[in-house]
C-alpha cells in the first residue's frame, strides 16, 4: 500500500496514457481516473491528520496509529482507500467523514450546482481539474445531470393550489440542434403569486413557437393539476391569447402589459417624434383613473393620430384589457400593469444560458431552466414586498374567491 502511494503524477499520466491507448475505461472500479481520485483523497486525509496532530500535541500526547481500510463509492466507481488513524482516536476527517462511504453524491451536487450556474461542460471539467485534479468526461457529466430528469417531470406535473390571485404568462425562446439543423424552440412559463404572497413558477412547457393554440393546452393542464380559479392574468398582446385565458378561466381578469403596448407603439414612431409622443402616451397609464387615462389617450391621438394611426388603432382595440388595472389601488397596480415579474425571472434564466449558442437537445434546455428556477425559488423565499396591502385590496375586490377549495 505504501509503495503504491509513492507513485508520482508523471508516472500516473504515463500509465494512464498507455491504458487509454489500450482501450481501458475512464471510470469504474478499474478505470483510469479512479486511482488518481483515490490518491487525492488519501493525500488529503494525511494532510488533515498532520494538521490535527500539530493542534493537539500541546494538550495531549498523540501520534499516528496506522491506517484503516474502507471502500468508498464515487461517480468514478468504487475503490478502497487507506485512512490514517491517531492513537487517541480524536481525528475527525473532513475529506471523507467517519462512517461515510459515498462521495459520488457530493461530486454530483457540485456538478449540478456548476451546471445550474450556467457553466459549460468545459468550464465544469476545468473546475474539477483545478480543485480535485482529475478529469471527467462529457458523457459522465451528462449522465449526472440526466439524473434530475425524473425529478423535473415530477415537478412539472405536481399538484397546484386551487386559486392564484395573480399569474404572469410569457415565453422565452432558445436555439436547439435538431436533426442537424438549429431550430428555435419556445419554453412557455407561468409565474404565480400564491394567496400567502409567495412567488412560484407553476408551469414550464416546451413548444415549437409561441401561439395561442399552445397556450390553450397549457391552461388546460393547469386545470388538470388543480387550479380552479385565477383572479388576474397578466400577459403580452399575443393574438388570441386573452380569449384562450378567458375560455379556461371565465372569471379571470386579463391585464395586457402596458410596457409591451408602449414598445409596440414605439415601432411605428420616427426617432424625431419618439420622445414627445412617448411622453404623451405615458400620461395615459399614469393617470389616476380610467376616465383620465382615456382623456389623455384622446389628447395624444389629436396630436399624433394622423401621423401614426396604427398606434392609436392598437390602443383603442386593446383598451378594455389595458385599462383593467385602473380598477385597483396603487399597491395592486404596481404588480399587474406589466409582465416585468416574469421577464425578471426570464433574465435570471438568460443569465445562466447566455453562454450557450445552441442547446444539444430539449432535455438540455429543460435541465438548465429547472436548475435556474430552483435557484430563483431560493431567492424568492418569503412574501412579495408590500403583499399585506395588496392582499387586503384583492380580498376586498374578489371577496370570497380566495376561499375556493
Amino acid at each position: 500500500m505504501m509503495e503504491e502511494k509513492k507513485l508520482d503524477l508523471d508516472d500516473f499520466i504515463r500509465q494512464a496514457g498507455e491504458q487509454l491507448r489500450s482501450g481501458k475505461a475512464l471510470t469504474g472500479a478499474d478505470g483510469i481516473f479512479t486511482p488518481l481520485l483515490k490518491k487525492i483523497l488519501e493525500a488529503s486525509l494525511e494532510g488533515e491528520l498532520d494538521e490535527h496532530l500539530k493542534q493537539t500535541r500541546s494538550t495531549a500526547k498523540n501520534r499516528r496509529n496506522g491506517h484503516a481500510q474502507k471502500n468508498v463509492q464515487s461517480s468514478l466507481g468504487g475503490f478502497d482507500i487507506f485512512s490514517p488513524r491517531d492513537r487517541n482516536a480524536t481525528f475527525d476527517p473532513q475529506t471523507i467523514a467517519k462512517r461515510k462511504r459515498v462521495i459520488s453524491e457530493d461530486i454530483d451536487k457540485k456538478i449540478l450546482g456548476l451546471y445550474g450556474l450556467g457553466l459549460s461542460y468545459a468550464d465544469i471539467q476545468q473546475h474539477l481539474r483545478d480543485i480535485y485534479d482529475f478529469e471527467i468526461s462529457d458523457g459522465t457529466i451528462t449522465a449526472i445531470t440526466d439524473r434530475i430528469i425524473p425529478e423535473i417531470k415530477e415537478w412539472q406535473n405536481r399538484p397546484l393550489e386551487s386559486v392564484y390571485p395573480v399569474i404572469w404568462l410569457d415565453a422565452i425562446h432558445f436555439k436547439v440542434r435538431q436533426d442537424g439543423v438549429v431550430k428555435s424552440k419556445a419554453i412557455y412559463s407561468i409565474l404565480a403569486v400564491t394567496v400567502e404572497g409567495q412567488k412560484e413558477v407553476i408551469g414550464l412547457y416546451f413548444g415549437d413557437n409561441e401561439a395561442s393554440s399552445f397556450w390553450r393546452g397549457v391552461l388546460n393542464d393547469l386545470k388538470m393539476r388543480g387550479v380552479k380559479d385565477v383572479c388576474i392574468a397578466c400577459i403580452d398582446n399575443l393574438k388570441g391569447f386573452a380569449p384562450a385565458i378567458e375560455d379556461a378561466y371565465p372569471a379571470a381578469e386579463v391585464q395586457l402589459c402596458l410596457v409591451h403596448q408602449m414598445r409596440n407603439s414605439m415601432k411605428y414612431i420616427t426617432y424625431k417624434d419618439l420622445r414627445a409622443c412617448v411622453k404623451d402616451l405615458k400620461q395615459v397609464y399614469q393617470a389616476n383613473n380610467e376616465e383620465m387615462g382615456l382623456l389623455h389617450l384622446q389628447q395624444a391621438e389629436q396630436t399624433w393620430g394622423k401621423k401614426y394611426p396604427a398606434v392609436f388603432k392598437s390602443w383603442r382595440e386593446n383598451w378594455d384589457r389595458l385599462a383593467g388595472f385602473f380598477n385597483y389601488p396603487s399597491a395592486v397596480r404596481r404588480i399587474i400593469y406589466t409582465t416585468n415579474p416574469i421577464e425578471s425571472y426570464h433574465r435570471m434564466v438568460r443569465k445562466v444560458t447566455k453562454t450557450k449558442g445552441a442547446f444539444s437537445s430539449e432535455d438540455a434546455i429543460v435541465k438548465q431552466i429547472y436548475l435556474a428556477t430552483i435557484n430563483a425559488n431560493t431567492k424568492w423565499q418569503g412574501q412579495m414586498f408590500g403583499w399585506k396591502a395588496v392582499r387586503q385590496e384583492l380580498d376586498t375586490y374578489f371577496k370570497d374567491r380566495f376561499n375556493v377549495k
